[in-house]
């Protein structure tokens, strides 16, 4: 009798048991609508420029985020023409270093916009979208990455001033690449990857066999509509500090973004589905194979 009920109870029990399961699983798994939170998060402070209150937050947020999923958090702070830069790094794991990168300063003018360039980028696409990636696989990635590598998230400050009062493009990316205490296996930059119609395509001056990977994995997992393997154009950002330092390095970016470096750049523009994409992709390459390489390599 003691058999039998226990038995019935194991059965009643059983549907809610694979529920909680599943609920876990997807709870582990990146998360397109946790990263849109992100961007929206880094939104409600306002415009970030490099300098201002706004940005301070931002990374203060940052940093948060990252102590909150367990990460180690180091800080690079220094001035540039008067101006307080401030790099904020996560690491966890231990093996050879992968580097994820992404800036999360906003353009202090809007030299795009067709009526008002007067006013600063909100820059949910530009400056939140890849901050949102990486804060988004803080919380996800697990021993099956972190067991294998040293896994670094690297939030640069100061990359979207360039050409504006004689600033340099990526000032807080050159300053870390600059100083590097060790020297990274590769470096992936994501940037402005938000954008509803999604089509990210290689960048000439990337490493090859690293976008191979990626575009190949993004093509495994059904988002080969939206990751093209065809170059467009050679673009100055975040990754060209470490390229300089002879590290393999690579952009992931949608430059095709009709709002870039407008006052229009909000978070309405900025899809759960397309920053899904982005983050699958790159949960899959820390996870599954990271130091996987293709057969081009160069």
């Amino acid at each position: 009798m003691y058999k039998r009920g226990v038995r019935w109870l194991l059965i009643l029990l059983l549907p809610a048991i694979l529920v909680a399961c599943q609920y876990q699983d997807s709870e582990a798994q990146f998360s397109g609508s946790r990263a849109l939170a992100h961007v929206e998060e880094q939104c409600a402070f306002g415009p970030r420029p490099v300098g201002s209150e706004a940005n301070a937050k931002t990374a203060a947020y940052i940093e948060k985020v990252l102590r909150t999923s367990g990460w180690e958090v180091e800080k690079q702070e220094f001035a540039h023409q008067g101006l307080q830069v401030r790099n904020v790094i996560g690491k966890k794991g231990q093996g050879p270093i992968i580097l994820l990168g992404a800036h999360y300063d906003t353009r202090p003018l809007s030299d795009m916009d067709p009526t008002d360039r007067s006013k600063p980028v909100m820059g949910a696409n530009d400056g939140g979208s890849g901050v949102a990636v990486l804060l988004e696989l803080a919380r996800v990635l697990d021993k099956a990455a972190t067991g294998q590598a040293q896994v670094w998230l690297a939030f640069f400050d100061a990359e979207d001033r360039g050409e504006l009062g004689g600033w340099d493009w990526s000032v807080g990316a050159q300053y870390m690449a600059n100083r590097l205490d060790a020297r990274p296996e590769y470096v992936l930059v994501v940037d402005m990857v938000g954008d509803t119609d999604q089509r990210i395509y290689y960048e000439w001056a990337s490493s090859l066999w690293l976008q191979e990977r990626i575009w190949g994995i993004a093509t495994d997992l059904g988002y080969g509509e939206h990751f093209i393997p065809t170059h467009c154009c050679s673009i100055v950002d975040d990754h060209r500090p470490f390229l300089q330092q002879s590290i393999p390095a690579a952009l992931i970016i949608d430059l095709d973004y009709p709002y870039w470096h407008t006052t229009h750049d909000t978070p309405d523009k900025v899809s759960a589905e397309s920053l899904q994409r982005v983050g699958s992709v790159l949960e899959t390459l820390l996870e599954k194979e990271p130091f996987a390489r293709s057969l081009n390599e160069g």
